[in-house]
């Protein structure tokens, strides 16, 4: 019967993928778009409530202005999705803002995008999550009240969706991302013939609230309003560059794909976003940032509904199954913008690991062939952020897009020194036109994304910003201080030419707690090692045990010396310690082997019975320069069951060949190696021993 661990990985996961399938996991461009752009596409859900949010503070007739504050963030977002199609053709190896900044700008730098990247991606499953938990608790009261288990949940099962590998989760996603867009698309198509063809007055649920502003705005703190609104509804940005760190999933042409999605990604995303302020402003919808004291009157007992369930309602009717529709699918599309985060956080983290800025484990890929190392940290520092900040999305999305802002204008400020390099180069006309081209989008894109990034800074900084700048300075020193780490190790195990890689002699210590069959084999298996001497140790903690021992090992006439050692204390890994420190003194040019008997439990709970002796003995022996520790496994029988796999592949290749023997090491009756007479010089160096199965 298979392990219960196996089973359930089998089922959550699926089988596992060998690594020349690499390529059937490519994504076509149909489901590249909601795999890389569903935080795009889903930032038309929260953005528009941010804008008329903050602009409440102001009053209600603050709310003419969101037109033009949406206006101004779609001239950002073309631009940004022009510069980044530079992007994608000139490096299509999935290391996008970071790549650029390191190669054009400096390693430094690139460690500061990375470092903006990773804060950023946590920030998109953390603030998407908690949106599609908020949009839902807007019909579905139950879901209100939970606001945590359900987030949490969600990034649970987003996460197991992702373990089973890209193309597979691309798959799952593309249905509900291209139901939310003609979803939304279908209810802004409807109230605008509603409204301008069949001349109906259409009145938000909120349009008839009297609402008082909070602080009086005038003069330079109105100004200061619209921009912090502009910052706020430049969320809607985010999930941009994901297509660029992700051009490698695309299949060929995989640049020409990648700017193709690029562009549908930017036309889908402004047409939303404007139709739904568009929308908002012709219905009277209200917004607030706290109905409570902003109602006039009193709230009572007004719940207040997202922009986009208030348009549903206005559209469709209260109760009707379309407006549960909408809801529904921008609950979906929010969750599932996470996915977004879940395919660029563990590519990055995959070229990051491999550039030695990250741990090593970071680049290797699951079975399913995605980088399921990446998937898991992600999952688990989003779901400390959703617990640490309530779920709650207006106190999420003050830390957001400080990163995502960041890599943007580093990235543009690299790709013009990127065409600024390749124009003195260049003799063809026409491709130095297209560079020309190319390095005034990049140039015009890094101007406008740094003058949001400052306002950005200023807005937002005292509201949660500095909480993310913050993380991307700590993000950024770890960073380095791994790359330290792996270059100094690299140093040291570099080959050097003068040093002997052999040792003179070996002399072999073996560990006995009890003469028993763990103990045989190890004295059998050094032995069979055939080393220029060895001994056998045990440490008398009991005067009766180590008699009994004493005893016992010279009733079976083992062939090997055995060396008592005295501890007064009771202490077992102190003695053998010192015993094995001072063989290296006696012989420092020569290698001492540390041979350690140990059992193989099949259950979890019996390792807290065995084995502790010596998992503190190696613990300690890695230290001693100049000392090898080889454990020799005995299989109990609870662990039998463990080796199913193992025979299932051995059946599968076909019967098992007869065993060989080398040499002159023979196997006895009991699969144990022959002992063979000691060498000439083996009984003279002393040796330890422990107590019960203490080793």
């Amino acid at each position: 019967m298979a392990r219960p661990a196996s089973v359930m990985k089998r089922l959550l996961l699926g089988r596992p993928f060998r690594s020349d399938r690499l390529q059937h996991t490519l994504l076509p461009k149909r489901i590249a778009l909601p795999v890389f752009a569903s935080d795009a596409l889903s930032s038309v859900a929260y953005a528009p409530d941010e804008i008329l949010l903050t602009l409440s503070i102001a009053g209600a007739s603050a709310y003419v202005f969101s037109p033009w504050v949406a206006l101004a963030v779609v001239v950002v977002m073309l631009t940004v999705v022009a510069s980044y199609r530079q992007n994608v053709h000139a490096y299509p190896s999935g290391g996008g803002d970071y790549e650029v900044a390191t190669v054009n700008l400096g390693p430094k730098f690139g460690i500061g995008v990375a470092s903006a990247l990773l804060v950023d991606y946590v920030l998109t499953v953390a603030v998407s999550v908690s949106s599609g938990v908020a949009n839902l608790g807007s019909v579905v009261p139950w879901v209100a009240t939970h606001k945590i288990p359900v987030a949490v949940g969600a990034v649970i099962v987003l996460t197991a969706m992702n373990l089973r590998g890209l193309r597979e989760s691309g798959t799952a996603f593309a249905i509900p991302t291209y139901g939310f867009m003609i979803v939304i698309v279908g209810m802004l198509l409807t109230g605008f013939f509603r409204i301008f063809v069949l001349g109906e007055d259409l009145r938000a649920p909120s349009a008839d609230l009297h609402i008082a502003a909070e602080h009086s705005v005038t003069g330079f703190a109105m100004v200061f309003l619209l921009l912090r609104t502009f910052s706020s509804g430049a969320a809607a940005l985010t999930g941009v560059e994901a297509i660029s760190n992700g051009v490698p999933a695309f299949k060929p042409p995989k640049s020409r794909n990648a700017a193709t999605t690029l562009l549908l990604l930017g036309v889908v995303s402004v047409g939303m976003l404007v139709g739904i302020v568009t929308m908002s402003r012709l219905t009277h919808l209200q917004f607030m940032e706290d109905p409570g004291r902003q109602i006039i009157g009193g709230a009572g007992d007004y719940v207040q509904k997202t922009v986009t369930t208030q348009l549903g309602e206005t559209v469709f009717g209260n109760g009707s199954i379309l407006l549960y529709v909408v809801a529904g699918a921008t609950a979906l599309i929010l969750f599932l913008a996470a996915n977004t985060a879940f395919n660029g956080f563990p590519v990055l983290g995959s070229i990051l690991a491999q550039d030695r800025y990250l741990p090593r484990q970071l680049h290797t890929r699951g079975d399913r062939l995605a980088f399921s190392n990446g998937i898991l940290f992600l999952a688990v520092c989003a779901i400390v952020l959703i617990m640490a900040f309530q779920a709650e999305v207006t106190r999420l999305i003050q830390l957001y897009i400080v990163g995502v802002f960041v890599s943007f204008t580093l990235s543009q400020a690299g790709m013009i020194r990127h065409w600024n390099r390749l124009l003195p180069r260049e003799r063809d006309p026409e491709a130095r036109r297209r560079m020309h081209r190319a390095r005034a989008i990049n140039t015009f894109g890094a101007f406008l994304t740094g003058t949001v990034l400052v306002i950005v800074l200023i807005t937002k900084f005292l509201l949660g910003a500095w909480i993310a700048i913050a993380a991307m300075l700590v993000i950024y020193v770890v960073m380095l201080a791994i790359r330290r780490h792996y270059d100094r190790v690299s140093r040291e195990l570099a080959p050097d030419e003068g040093r002997p890689i052999l040792p003179a002699r070996n002399h072999v210590v073996v560990l006995v707690s009890k003469v028993h069959m763990p103990t045989l084999r190890a004295v059998a298996y050094a032995q069979a090692t055939r080393p220029d001497t060895i001994t056998a140790v045990t440490v008398n903690v009991d005067d009766k045990d180590t008699r009994a021992v004493q005893a016992e090992w010279e009733r079976r006439q083992v062939p090997v010396p055995l060396t008592v050692i005295d501890s007064p204390y009771r202490e077992i890994t102190r003695p053998i310690i010192d015993f094995v420190k001072r063989v290296r003194t006696d012989s420092p040019r020569d290698v001492v082997t540390v041979f350690i008997p140990e059992y193989v439990v099949g259950h979890w709970w019996e390792n807290f019975l065995h084995n502790q002796s010596a998992l503190r003995l190696k613990g300690r022996l890695l230290f001693e320069p100049g000392v090898m520790v080889t454990s020799v496994p005995w299989q109990l029988a609870s662990s039998q069951g463990r080796d199913l796999d193992r025979l299932d592949a051995t059946l599968i290749r076909g019967p098992a060949r007869g065993p060989r023997t080398r040499g002159s090491v023979k196997l006895d009756a009991s699969g144990l190696p022959g002992a063979t007479a000691p060498g000439p010089d083996e009984g003279e160096v002393p040796a330890p021993t422990g107590q019960g199965d203490r080793t």
